[in-house]
Formats: C-alpha cells, structure tokens, sequence
C-alpha cells in the first residue's frame, strides 16, 4: 500500500477529511445542529493531529473512533444527501486503513440501521465490501452481523439490490476464507498443526482454530444449516434463504479453498459428517423419480422447481469428487453411482444432460480415474464404478439411438425432456430433417437406423466446459436442444480415452526409460556398490509391476464399453471430424493395449477400424473370425443390463466416394467406399505406421483389410512394392471420385512409409509382420488359382517394400522372406501374381547387394551367397516370364556390382547357363548380354576358378538355336576369353596352380581322386582343352554359319596361343580336339542331306553353291581340313617331338585322301589344298642356321629361324614361332629338333602312297554316265598335279619305273578329263586362243620336273627316258585325237560354244581344246629329244620311230587337223627331230635297231607331201606359198640329209623317196583354183624342187647301179609322155571348141604342163651333158612341133607359157651338122 502511505497521498487524504468535514457541517448547519458542531470539532481533531504526529497515519488510526463519529451521526439523519456524504467519506478512510476495530463496529452498527431503514442500500453493500477487504480489523459478531446484512440486503425486492447483494455475499465468504488461508500462510513456519483425531464431532474443537480460521468454521458450518433448512448458529439475524443460494456458496468455497478442507481436521469433519450427508439427502427426490410420474414429490423445505437444486448439488458433487476424492472415497462411490443411474433412459432429459456433463467433468481428469479404478474396480468386493461408468456412457449413447417409435424421432426426444415445460422445440430438428431429405447434411450429425442425432459443439477437446451446469439463473429446467447429450456423451469417451492413454503412456514410457537407465548403471562395471543396485532394480519392478495391474484394469474394465460405443458411434458418424475423433480414440486405445500386451482388446479395436474400412457387410473373414471370439454372444452386461452389440447399418447416408470390386474368388457385383471408409483406412495405416511395434498378431487384421481396400480402390503396385493409382483401364467397374483422387496418392504415401516404419521395429514385430504378409499373400494366391483374374499383389509388394527397408538386418528376415517369394509366388500360374514374385525377389536382392552392410559384403561371403542363392534358384522355374526378370536382374547386378561378386560368381555364372534351348528368343537374349558382360568387362576381377564355367556357359550359347547372331556373337567372346586368357596367362596359372593345390590337399585329406577334365593336364592347359573342346563342339553345330564361325575360332585361337600349352598337352589336343573333331566332321558330311534348301529362313536368299545341307558341310569340312592341317605345318617342331608323329601323320594323310576323294568340288579341291600346306614343310635339318625353303609349288611359306636361344626357365607368353624361343619351351629336355632321316622318308612315301591313291581314284573314269556323274574339276586336277613335283623332291631317291608307270596313268587321266560346258568360259578365256589349261602346265611341269631329276640323276635313272617320251608322245596324239573319258560323250569345245543357246542347258561335259597342249608336249619332245638322242635307252627304245609315228598322223592330216598350227609344228619338229636322228640312226644302221624307222618315216613323207585333204577355200595366196615353202623345206632334207647318204640306207627307202619326187616333180593342178590364182597353186616352186632333185639325183650322180639310173630315166619319160597327151589334146579341143573358151581346168593344166617343160629343158641343161641320155633329149625336141601347133590358141595366158616354154629350144637351133653343109648345096 506504498501509494496511501506516500506524504502526498496522506497530505492528499487530510485535505479531503478536512473538506468532507466542512461539507458536512455546511449540509447540517440549519437542520442538525449538533451534527454540525461534531464535523467541526472533527475538523480541528484532525488539524491537531496532523500539526503533532509524525506517523499521521497511525495517529488517525488511534484516534478514528473519534474522527468517523460526525459521519456516523450524519448517517444517523436518514437524510439521502448527508447519508451519501458520510459513507462516501467513511469509504475513504477504510480504504486508507485508519479505522479501527471499535470504530469499525460502531460502522457496522450504523450500517445495520440504515439496513433496516433500507436506505442507501448498493451504498451499505459497497461500505460492507470495502470494509472487509481492505483490513482485517472485522472479527466475530462484527463480522458475522455484517455477512448477515449482506444476506438480508440479497432477499429485498429491488432486483439491483439483491443482485449486488449476492455478488457481495460471495466477494465477502471469498474473503473470509482468504483471511484463514493468508493466517495459515503466516503461521505455517511457526507451530506445526497439532493433528486432531479423527471423529471428534464436539463443535467446541473450534477453539483450537486461530481467529480467521474460527470465522470461516462458523461461516461454513452456518452455510450448511441454511442448506438444510436449519437454524443458524453464527449468522444470527437471517431472516430468509434459498437453498440454491446456498449451494452456490457451498460449491464455490469446495472449489475455491480444497486446502483448507485438506489440511484442517475440523474441516474435514464438516465435509463427512455435513455435506456429504445434505448432498446424498437432497439428491432423493431425483432418485426416485421416475420419468413419466407427473407429480413431483421434492420434500424440500422450499418447495422450488428442483432443477436448479439438482443441478447444484452436481456441482457441488463434481467438486467434491474433484478436490476430496481422498478424503470421501465411500461417499464418492455413492456419488458416482448415483450419476450413473442419472444417465438412465427413464430419468428426464434435463437431468440426463446435467449428469453427463458432470461425467465429463470427471472424464478428463485421468489421475481420478484411476484412482477409481484402483479405490473401486481393483478392489474385491466394490462396485466396478470405473466400468460402470464408462458402459453407463455407452448404454447412454444407444439408448439415445434407441429412440421409441412414436412419432418423428424428434419428438419423441422432446417428449422426454420436457416434462413440466412448453411445447416441442421442433425447429432445429426440422431445419435438420428438411436437410436429410434435400440430400445435403446441413449439420454434423450421428444418423443411425433413422435417428438423426446433430452433433452439436459443446466444449474444446480436453476441457469439459458444461453448459447446463452453469445455467445458474434458470429456475425452470431449460430444453435441451437435440443432440446435445449426445455430443457431451461423445465427448465425455474421447476425452476419457485421451486421458487414460496419455497417462498410462505417459507413465509407460517414465517405467521405460527408467529401466533403462538402471540397467545400465547396473550393467556399468564401475559400479562399487552392486547391493544397493539390486535392490533399485527390484523396487524399481515391484513398482512397475503395481503400475502394470492398474493399467491393465483400467484398460480392461473399460475397453468393452468404450468399444461399443466407438463403433456405435464410428457407425452412425456423418461428420468427417466426428470420424476423425472416433477413429483415434480407437486408434489410441488400441495402440495402448498393444504396449500393455491386452491383445484380445487390441485385437477388438483393430478389428473395429477395419470394419470400419471396408463397406458394410464385406465378407472378409479374418474380421470375422477374430470378434466372433472376441464378443463370444455378441453382447455383454453392462451393470446386469444386456447391452446388445450394434451391428453396422447399411442404409447410411455418407458421400460414396469410390466403387471397386471385392477381392474375392468370384466378385459379385461391385462394393462402394464412402469417405468415411477412406478415413477409417487412413487411421488404420496411421495404426499401422505408429505403432507396428505393438500390432504383434494383428498385423493379419490391419494387412487383410488393407489389402482389401487397395484392391477395391483400384491400387496396383509399382516399382519397390509401393503402391499407386492404378490405370483406369484397370478394371470397369472401378470408379473413383475425384475426392478420392486426391487422397490416393497420400494413401498410397502413406502406405509406403508404413512399410518404411517396419525398420525401427524390433525383430520380434517384424517377424509378425512378415509372417502376417506372407499368410495373406497364401490367400491371394488361393484366390488366383483358376481364373485369369488380376490377383492381389498386395501382400507381394509389401513384403518387397519390407524388405527393402530393413536391409541392414536382412539377415534374421532373408529366408522366410525368399522361400515364401520363391516357392509359392514366383511359381504361381498366374502370371501377374509370378511376375511380381519375380519383380520381389529380384528388387530385393540387388538392393540386398547394393545396400551398406557393416561389415560390408566383401568381408561377409557369407551373407552374399546368402543374398545371390534366390536368385540361382529361380532357375528350376520354368515360366520365361520369371527366367527374364532373373536374368534381367543378373545384368543389373553386373552392371553395379559386378567387380565384388567374388565367390558369387559361379551362382551369377549358373544363371546364365540354365537358360535352355527351349526357352524363347528373349531369354536366351538377356542372358546372353549379361554374359557380354561378364566377358567384356569382368573377367579380371572373378576367381580364376571360374574362368572355366565362363567358357562353358559361352559354349552353351553357342549351342543354342534360337538366335544365330547369339551363337555367332558368342563364338566371338570365346576368342575375347581366349585373349583375355594369353594376356593374364601368368596370373592364371599362378592362380589356378594354388587352387589345384589346395584342392589336391582336400582331397587326398578325404581319400578321394580329384576329377577334372583332361586330368593328367596341368590346370592352365585344362582350362585351355576346355575352350577348345567347346569350339570343338559348336564345330559340328547343325548351322553352317556357325560351324564356319567356330572353326576359324578354334584355329585361330589354336595358332595365336597354343604355344602356351605345355608339351605334353599337344598330344591332347591333336588326338582328342583336332582328329575328333575331323572325325565328326566327315562323318556329318558324308551323310548330310542332298535335297535343296528354299531359302535360308526369312527373305535370305542362298547361293547356288550352299543350298543343300551337303554343300554347307562340305565348306565346314574344308575349314576343319584347312585348319588342322595348318596347325600341322605351324607346329610341326611341337608335334614331331611327340611320339606318336607318323600315326597322326597318316589319320591326318588319311583325312586328307577322303576329303579330296569326295565327291565335291570344293572339298576335294581343299583338301588338296590342305595336302599342299602339310608337304611344304622344311625337313628338319640337322644345321639349324642355314634356313632353306621348300621348292613351292604355289606359295612358298618361309620358315624363319632364329639363332638358338638358351632354354629358359619360365614359358614365355610371347606370340613366336623361332625356334629358339620353341625350345626354350620346354626346359631341362635336349631339344628333339633332328629326327631321323629315315622316319622322315617315311613320312614321304606316306604321303606319296595317298597321292597316289587320291590320283588314281579321282581321276578313274566313271562306269556309267549320267547326269549325275561326278567328274573331278579342273582346279582340283591341276592342284592334285601341282602337289607332285614337291612331292618328288623327297622321294626321287626311291622313284621307281613303277612310280612312273603310276604317275604316268594318273597324268594322262587327269588330261583326259572333260569340264562342264558351264565352266568352260571360266577356264578357257576363248576357245580361238591357244592356251594351256593351268591343269595341263602343270602335268608338263611335273614331267619336267621328272626328265630334269633323270638328267642330273644316276645312270641308272636314264631307263625312264622312253617311259616320259611316251607319256609327252601320247599327249601329242590329242592335237588330232582328243582323249576319250571313259564312256563319256564329250563336245568338241568349239561346237559347246556355237551353241551358246545350250549354255543353260543340263551341264554337257566339254572336251578340251587340246591342241596347244599338244603342241607344247611336242615342243618338249623336241627339246628331250635334242638332249637325249644319242641316249642308249633312247636308241634301243625306239623313241625316235615313235616320235615319227606319232608325227604322221597330223601331218597326214594336214589341213584336216583341228588346228592348222598342229600340222606345221609338226613339220618343223620333224625336221628337227629328223636333223638330229638321222645321223643317230646312219650311226646305227648297222645294229639294224632303226630298220623299222625307215619305212615309217618314208609313210609320213609320202603322207604329208601328197595329203589327202583339201586346203580350205579362204586359204590365201600368201598362206599358199608360205605352205609350199614347208614342202619345199621338206624335199630340201631329202636332198640334203637323205639321198646324199643312200649307200646307209635301205634301198627299198631310197625308190620309195624317188617315186614320190617324180611324183611331186609332175604334180596335178588342183580344179578349184582361180584364173588370176592358177600359176601359184600349181605348187610350181615345190614341183621344180621336185625336179631340180630328182635330176640332180638322177644325172649329176654317177650311177652306181642302173636300178638308179633307170628310176631317173623311167622318170624322165613318163614326164615328157605325159606332157605330149596334154598338149594334143588341148590342140584338139582348142580346134573344136571354136570360139569358145575351154573349161578352165584343162586351161590350167596346159599352162602346168608347158611350165613343166620350160623347168624341164632347164634342168637338163644345167646337168652334165654326159649324165642325160641321148633317148631323153629326143623326146624333148619332139615336143617342138606340138608346141608350135599350140601358137594359135586364144588364151593370153597360155601364150605366155607357151612363149616361155619355146625359148629354151633356141639352145637345140644349131646350125645343121656338117655332113648337111658337105651335102648337095
């Protein structure tokens, strides 16, 4: 009170006194004298005191008797003005605080009167009130008289006043019992309270009480007996009451100062033995009345309407209840009970109302609850008031569904409540009903069964604000609006539930964490003390477990009712925020039985948010099952009634958001949702999501309904398992609203982070909810047995998405996750349902890869075989659809994880090797580009140990048929894995060396063989076979693409890295790859199918020459030939060391010989080829630095060879083939280089024997000849003579005449052969050429290569000479007499080309133009013979007579020959022959071994000279004289080389020749010639040289016999003879013909004839004269005359000869002979 005590305001407060003082003596001046004179008196008082005190205050105070004397007299002249002056001043010096306690009651004295006078009353009341509070000064009667003016001024009949009355009143007893607490404040440090004992009833123990606290006894004590309608016994003076006033002032000192009651006995006692009593006995009337009684029977000394009373005394109960629970408990549960029964259907509506809202009241105060349950349930034999009143809530809310039916239902409701009051309030319940009916629900509202409850708002969450208790004023019970019980009954159970599970886990979470820490101090070593520990933790479980039986009881004794009426009421909601509030006092609820472990009331709550999910009457079995055991009949007791279980009506009127299709075997129809549906689903995944720990075996519940309601909305699982919005193309009878749109996506959220939650369970829970997936998935998959129908995948995706998120403990969930996935889902018939086990399994065990383990999965195999295991095993499935996604999966994981596989390598590898065949192109795809992979980018970082099963799975690729590029493709990574092998091949071996080691020791530990294959082979080699064995295998692949492919693989890779290879493995490789594979592939070959393939699949069109499966194989033979054979020739340094050399030498020969000899061009034509690389192989020498290459007959393949290099120690991985580094191959053996000579011969004459047999047989002319006749090509034949000369090379030391006589047949066989008519423009580039075939080039080759080894060969070889000359003389016969082929009929090949038109005929075989050949064989036997003609087996063979026989029959031929050029050739080589022969033969004419050459030789001149055939008639003048020049050539030899020498020769040889001269010297004219010709062709020149010789022959010689002179003669006469007939004829004929010309033959003969004269006389006259007989010249002179008969005739030419022919005679004009000039004259 600083502010009344500052000098200013005591200044402020003495001006005031003094001028209130003055006043008042001025108002009373004429009237009231001595009033006056008091204020005046007063006024100098106070100036006194002012002048002398220091504390003026205190001074005034003493003193106030005195001074408040003149305003108490003022107040005594009851006039209006003077009264108002005097309180007013009076007011202010109470509010200084200077009255003291004898003035104060001289005030309260005055203030009675003026009461009594009723004067001034507000002005007394606000005097009262500032007296009391500002000092405590008022004690006693003082006091209690002053209460009681309050009183008495409350019951006047101004409203004002009463109404100030009794605020004052309450102001007043508020601040008597705030004396006692502030007296009680100030003392409680002093004296502790002496305890009183308990049920002292005496009144006087009062006296114990200090003064304050005295006051407020008595004051409360009166209060009662007022109530009661007793007597007072301390505020005397009251003349009325009301009870009502009473029990506000009762109600508000309970509330206000609970303490005082707590902490004084005397109190106490008033409370037990007072209150409780006049409440329980006021309450009566209400008990006993029943609804319906009309009279009410209230036995109340003031007979009032009795709602204000009863709603009073429910206060007062509450408070109570509230504050001295402890104190009461007895009489509380009478209280209690008593409210309870208030709720009953038969009590009127009012006192229904006012009794819940009390309920409410206690209903959020949990800490009393639970002392209830605890005071009355736990106790044995109490009433169960805790249960009793949470059920009575729920009969309440039925009941108030229940409704009679009589009338509308609002009525009715009215009905009920208004039992003493207007008519219905109907206006509300209509505006609500007219809502329904429009469609729109105006209001929120509970609707059940027809009865429209609205839901009104009554109070905010948590505090129970009630409206009806606090309607102080109202004397007639109000009406109650409709719904409004309702809502506080709805209220009243959320804020019950609220508070009991906040508390209880709230308290749960104390225990917890509690525990936690005393485990670990307990678990702390550092601890000295372990006793005292113990004991904490006991005391600490003694506690808990105490605590745990409460909870437990609360829980139970409420859950049933509670349940009920949730459900009840979750299913009469409309309201969204109504549902809200259901729904989570459900959730909560069973979230807290969860934690305490009560799982049939857990269960029951779940189960009823699930019903609550699903549309009403949903056949879901789970739901169904569970309550059935959870509600046994249905219906339990509540207090002895049947309170039946409500079951969910139908007809209800919420918004229908979505239509679904059940999840059923067989849907029937469609199912709606309702909003309310989705809410209900949301708190159950809220549920789920906030307390899975807790949830144990209902996850079942929560997952079966859940998984129904995303079927029914039309949810479908995406990647990871989490759920979205599925297509509406889903399902027809899918419709969704666009409410609901909007909520799907934060369902399927939601959803989502549910299963994310499940990582902070424990491992317990998580098994449940595993477990619960796992049961359902089961359902959904019995479900989509037997109809294509979408299955449920909701189960499938959870437990991906639970999985998922509890990697980093995957461990304790992997196997029940992956077995149920792997043996149930993932072979499902139904594709849908596999198709996502498969999508499951594999999201989880990439991400099961990819996720953080600690330690990480390098350095656990363990958990990563365990992880990559699944996924192997889905390889027994035999759907495609589930292979994809595992293969898809596969390629995933190399993609990310492939450099830490490990030891997962041989699971990632066995996947890709299970795909079989049969098993659709896009498997085989996938895997195979995971196998790409694998070989492209992660062989380094796998175990070597797995290289093998790499290339056996590449292998396998191969085999498959689906898809070419595959086995092509795959080939290709067998060559990148046999590089990848020579670049790491150290590491490899070293590697694999270790683990054959190691595996060596375990086995030879458990006393078994280790089996591998080709065993005895070191490992690295084995890995090597193995590749190759694979090549091997797809080498005989049934497509030729391929084999062909394969092939070169295989020989590649062969010849890159087979020097890798140990020695020893050669062996291997020859015998069991190569000569296997040759094997397979002949054998294919020769019976593959002959029949045409159409196309190659597809629009590929095939050539020609690969259109039958026989010609696809014979190209795979040529390869497999080609390539062996090249190995062979490579690596013969590595195999001939090998022990066994010349029996592969001879498989391989033999392969060879069968090859060549099928009957296919191309691979016979290889084989040879193939025979050619292995013969151009150096023979081993013994100098290894002397390089030397084999005489070749194609291409000479060098063979280089270094210096020899020390043997290392080491096999170097270097791509070479010098010998040096060869040997250093093979460490610590003496290298094996020289072999032996004779071995080697072997080898050659092994080689020999099979050309000679491939020879023979091929070119063997065929039996029969058909279309079909296979006839050995021409490049097969000329590759086949190729081969021989490099073949003679090794083996001349052994040739034999027999070799020859062999060779020989096959040469001219192979001649012989005819080609098809459609070859031959590509193997004679024109038939008017002459060339040789390379066929026959190379049969003269190989004879040359013979003749030349014979000349430099031994003596002894020279035998062969006749042997070759035969062989090139019978080629020479072709010119003119093509070889016949068997029975053959051939063409000659001008005729195929003439007609082209039958070029596309069936082939025609064609014979060759033989003629150069022919010619070249006879320019060669020319040359041979030039060398070798004095040879003696040359002489005594004949050859010469065979060289002269041959040569007569072009010659004979002449222009008959096929070719003009033939007969020429063979005329000079005659010449030739013959300038070298003959003299041979004169020399040898004695041995008579070239008799029978004569006549031979004279057959062919005679022959050749007068030939039978007809020169062609386009033969030119010029070919003419060039062609007589040839015949002049020849007479010219006989001149020459033969007549000089006629005493060697035969005689008969000798006419021979002279007949033939004679013969020529009077040739006939041909009768085709020319006029302008007809001097040329006469062949003048050759008959004058036929003469010039015959002459010279018969007249220049001296005849050594006259046989000889007589031919010259008889010669000479026939000539001259015969010239005479011609010439008379002609005369004759010119004589008759007259002047026509004569024909021009005989024309040109005369012309031959007189040439023939003149040539005549001039050869004779150039012989000695002695040589010609006179009998000659006379018949020449007789041809004078004739001649001159002939001047006559008209031809010019004949004149010219004529004139020609006469000139010489002018020789025989001599002057007549002497005997004339001695005559007559």
């Amino acid at each position: 009170m600083s502010c009344t005590n500052s000098p200013e305001a005591v200044k402020k407060l003495l001006e005031n006194m003094q001028s209130d003082l003055r006043a008042l003596s001025l108002e009373c001046k004429k009237k009231f004298p001595p009033v006056k004179e008091a204020a005046e008196s007063g006024i100098i008082k106070v100036k006194t005191i002012a002048a002398r005190s220091t504390e003026i205050l205190t001074a005034l105070k003493e003193n106030s008797s005195e001074v408040v004397q003149p305003f108490l007299m003022g107040c005594g002249t009851k006039e209006p003005k003077i009264t108002q002056l005097c309180l007013a001043a009076i007011q202010r010096l109470m509010s200084h605080e200077v009255v003291s306690e004898t003035a104060a009651g001289n005030i309260i004295n005055m203030l009675w009167q003026l009461m009594e006078n009723s004067l001034e009353e507000l002005k007394l009341l606000q005097t009262v009130l500032v007296l009391l509070t500002t000092n405590t000064v008022v004690h006693d009667e003082a006091l209690s008289k002053a209460i009681v003016l309050c009183f008495r001024l409350h019951f006047t009949k101004d409203n004002i006043t009463n109404n100030t009355a009794a605020a004052t009143v309450r102001q007043v007893v508020t601040v008597v019992f705030e004396r006692m607490v502030a007296e009680d404040e100030r003392h409680k440090d002093l004296v502790e309270q002496p305890v009183l004992v308990q049920g002292n009833s005496n009144r006087r123990s009062v006296s114990t009480l200090k003064p304050c606290a005295k006051d407020a006894y008595m004051l409360f004590q009166d209060l009662c007996q007022l109530v009661n309608a007793d007597a007072p016994y301390w505020l005397v003076g009251m003349t009325e009451m009301t009870r009502t006033f009473g029990l506000e002032l009762l109600e508000s000192v309970l509330n206000d100062f609970p303490q005082v009651f707590l902490q004084h006995q005397e109190f106490s006692f008033l409370l037990k033995e007072r209150v409780c009593p006049l409440v329980i006995k006021l309450f009566s009337p209400n008990i006993k009345f029943r609804q319906g009684s009309c009279t009410s029977s209230s036995p109340a000394p003031v007979e009032k309407p009795y709602f204000p009373i009863c709603m009073r005394l429910l206060r007062v109960v509450s408070v109570l209840i509230k504050q001295f629970y402890s104190l009461l408990v007895t009489e509380c549960e009478i209280f209690l009970s008593l409210l309870v029964k208030f709720l009953d259907a038969d009590k009127p509506q009012w006192l229904r109302a006012v009794a819940v809202e009390s309920i409410h009241r206690l209903c959020v105060q949990p800490q009393l609850l639970r002392s209830f349950c605890q005071s009355y349930d736990m106790k044995q034999h109490s009433t169960k008031v805790f249960r009793d009143i949470v059920n009575a809530l729920g009969s309440f809310i039925q009941s108030l569904f229940l409704v009679p039916t009589t009338g509308t239902p609002s009525t009715a409701a009215n009905q009920a409540g208004n039992n003493n009051s207007g008519g219905p309030a109907s206006a509300p319940t209509n505006a609500g009903m007219l809502g329904m009916g429009g469609g729109v629900t105006v209001l929120p509202a509970f609707e059940y069964r027809g009865t429209w409850i609205p839901i009104l708002t009554v109070t905010v969450q948590g505090s129970a604000k009630a409206t009806y208790l606090e309607m102080l004023d109202k004397v007639e019970p109000p009406t109650i609006p409709e719904g409004y019980a309702m809502s506080v009954a709805f209220h009243c159970l959320l804020d019950l539930v609220r508070g009991i599970t906040t508390m209880i886990e709230g308290e749960l979470g104390q225990v917890e964490t509690e525990s936690q820490t005393t485990t670990e101090t307990t678990s702390s070593p550092a601890q000295s003390s372990e006793q005292q520990d113990f004991q904490s933790v006991s005391d600490q479980t003694d506690k808990e477990t105490v605590s745990r039986a409460v909870w437990e009881e609360m829980v139970n004794a409420c859950w049933c009712g509670l349940l009920a009426a949730l459900s009840l009421l979750l299913d009469a909601s409309t309201d969204e925020a109504a549902t809200e509030n259901i729904l989570k006092a459900e959730l909560t609820m069973a979230a807290l039985c969860g934690r305490l472990g009560l799982v049939t009331s857990r269960d029951a709550f779940i189960t009823a948010i699930c019903k609550g999910s699903l549309p009403p009457h949903y056949a879901l079995t789970v739901l169904n099952t569970t309550t059935a055991a959870t509600f046994s009949s249905k219906s339990y007791s509540i207090q002895g009634q049947n309170v039946q279980m409500i079951s969910p009506s139908s007809e209800s009127h919420q918004q229908v958001v979505a239509v679904g299709q059940p999840l059923a075997v067989q849907p029937q129809g469609t199912v709606m949702l309702t909003s309310k549906n989705i809410q209900c689903m949301r708190t159950l995944l809220n549920l789920a999501h906030c307390h899975g720990a807790v949830l144990g075996t209902s996850w079942q519940l929560v997952l079966a309904t859940l998984q129904h309601l995303v079927w029914i909305l039309g949810l479908k699982p995406g990647s990871g398992g989490a759920l979205k919005p599925g297509r509406a193309v889903e399902g027809p009878s899918t419709v969704l609203t666009t409410a609901v749109m909007t909520d799907l996506p934060v369902i399927s959220n939601i959803l989502s982070r549910l299963f994310e939650s499940s990582q902070y369970l424990d491992d317990v829970s998580l098994h449940h909810l595993i477990n619960a997936l796992c049961s359902l998935s089961l359902e959904a998959m019995d479900m989509a047995y037997g109809n294509n129908k979408e299955p449920s995948l909701f189960a499938v995706a959870k437990l991906l998405e639970t999985g998922l998120v509890n990697m980093h403990r995957i461990e304790i969930l992997w196997r029940p996750l992956t077995g149920h996935l792997l043996e149930k889902v993932c072979q499902h018939p139904n594709s849908r349902m596999r198709e996502w086990g498969a999508e499951a399994l594999t999201s989880l065990i990439k991400a099961g890869l990819t996720f953080n383990h600690d330690p990480p999965l390098s350095q656990n195999q363990r958990l990563q075989l365990l992880l990559l295991n699944p996924l192997k095993e889905l390889s027994s499935i035999i759907h495609p659809d589930i292979r994809l996604k595992q293969l898809e999966c596969v390629l995933q994981i190399l993609q990310s994880q492939g450099d830490s596989l490990g030891p997962g390598w041989p699971l990632v590898l066995g996947v890709m090797g299970a795909i079989r065949n049969d098993q659709g192109e896009s498997l085989i795809r996938t895997a195979f580009q995971c196998l790409q992979l694998v070989v492209t980018d992660f062989l380094p970082t796998m175990p070597c140990t797995c290289l093998q099963i790499v290339v056996d799975v590449a292998g396998s690729f191969g085999l498959h048929n689906q898809e070419l590029n595959i086995s092509l493709t795959s080939i290709g990574l067998l060559w990148n894995i046999s590089d990848y092998f020579f670049q790491r091949g150290e590491t490899i071996e070293k590697e694999l060396n270790r683990e054959e080691a190691a595996q060596q020791k375990q086995a030879e530990e458990k006393g078994v063989v280790l089996n591998r294959p080709f065993h005895p082979a070191p490992p690295f080699d084995c890995l090597w076979l193995c590749l190759y064995a694979k090549l091997g295998e797809l080498c005989v692949d049934p497509r030729p693409a391929v084999r062909k492919s394969a092939g070169q693989t295989l020989f590649s890779t062969i010849g890159a890295h087979g020097t890798l290879l140990q020695h020893s493995t050669w062996h291997t490789v020859i015998w069991k790859v190569l000569f296997h594979l040759l094997d397979r592939v002949r054998e294919a070959s020769t019976t593959a199918d002959k029949e045409k393939i159409e196309s190659g699949g597809g629009n590929i069109l095939i050539h020609h020459s690969r259109d039958t499966a026989e010609k696809q194989w014979a190209e795979t033979w040529v390869l497999t030939l080609a390539g062996v054979a090249r190995i062979f020739n490579t690596r013969r340094y590595l195999l001939q060391p090998l022990g066994d050399f010349p029996k592969a030498w001879d498989v391989l020969l033999d392969h060879i010989q069968s090859a060549a000899l099928s009957k296919n061009n191309e691979v016979s034509l290889a084989a040879l080829k193939s025979f050619q690389e292995i013969l151009q192989i150096v023979s081993p020498m013994r100098d290894s630095d002397k390089p030397e290459t084999p005489p070749a007959v194609n291409v000479p393949v060098p063979v280089l060879i270094g210096p020899m290099s020390t043997p290392g120690l080491s096999r170097p991985f270097m791509r070479t083939d010098s010998i040096g580094e060869r040997l250093a191959r093979y460490p610590g053996s003496e290298p094996s280089i020289v072999t032996d000579e004779i071995e080697d011969l072997n080898l050659w004459w092994a080689a020999w024997n099979t050309w000679y047999r491939i020879g023979s047989e091929s070119t063997k002319p065929p039996l029969t000849c058909d279309k079909l006749t296979f006839i050995p090509s021409q490049p097969f034949l000329t590759a086949l003579i190729q081969i021989f000369p490099a073949l003679y090379q090794h083996i001349k030391t052994g040739f034999s005449m027999d070799d020859l006589q062999k060779l020989g047949i096959i040469l001219h066989s192979a001649v012989s052969v005819p080609i098809s008519s459609d070859a031959s423009p590509f193997i004679l580039p024109s038939y008017t050429e002459a060339v040789l075939t390379s066929l026959q080039e190379a049969v003269l080759t190989a004879l040359d290569v013979l003749q030349k080894a014979i000349c430099i060969g031994p003596e002894n070889m020279q035998i062969m000479y006749p042997a070759i000359f035969d062989q090139l003389l019978a080629f020479v016969e072709f010119s003119c007499k093509p070889p016949q082929y068997g029975q053959l009929e051939t063409k000659h090949i001008a005729n195929a080309k003439y007609n082209q038109i039958q070029l596309f005929a069936p082939a025609e075989w064609v014979a060759l133009n033989y003629v150069p050949f022919a010619e070249r064989s006879l320019e060669v036997v020319v040359d041979l013979y030039q060398k070798t003609a004095c040879h003696k087996a040359v002489v005594n063979e004949k050859v010469l007579q065979n060289v002269i026989k041959t040569l007569r029959i072009p010659l004979s031929l002449k222009y008959s020959c096929p070719s003009e050029t033939t007969w020429k050739l063979a005329v000079s080589s005659l010449l030739k022959v013959l300038s070298i022969g003959l003299p041979v033969a004169r020399q040898h004419a004695s041995s008579g071994k070239f008799d029978s050459m004569w006549p031979e030789l004279a057959s062919t001149f005679e022959d050749f000279l007068f030939t039978k055939s007809i020169p062609p008639d386009n033969l030119s003048i010029q070919e003419f004289q060039r062609n007589e020049s040839i015949d002049v050539e020849v007479v010219q030899l006989i001149s020459t080389e033969i007549l000089p020498y006629a005493n060697f020769i035969p005689k008969d040889f000798v006419g021979q020749i002279m007949t033939m001269l004679n013969k020529g010297s009077i040739h006939s004219q041909s009768s085709s010639f020319t006029e302008a010709e007809i001097d040329i062709r006469m062949r003048e020149e050759f008959s004058k040289m036929c003469f010039e010789t015959l002459l010279q022959f018969s007249f220049s010689n001296k005849v050594t016999t006259p046989q000889e002179g007589y031919i010259s003669r008889m010669a000479l006469s026939v000539l001259l003879k015969r010239s005479q007939d011609v010439l008379h004829r002609y005369i004759e004929d010119e004589r008759l013909s007259g002047k026509c010309p004569l024909p021009r033959q005989q024309v040109t003969e005369i012309i031959f004839v007189l040439k023939a004269v003149s040539t005549l006389i001039d050869s004779l006259k150039k012989t000695q004269p002695e040589n010609v007989d006179g009998n000659t010249w006379a018949q020449v002179i007789a041809l004078y005359p004739t001649l001159v008969e002939c001047i006559t005739c008209s031809s010019p030419e004949i004149c010219s000869a004529l004139k020609e022919a006469l000139v010489p005679f002018k020789d025989f004009m001599h002057p007549p002979a002497s005997k004339v000039q001695n005559g007559e004259s």
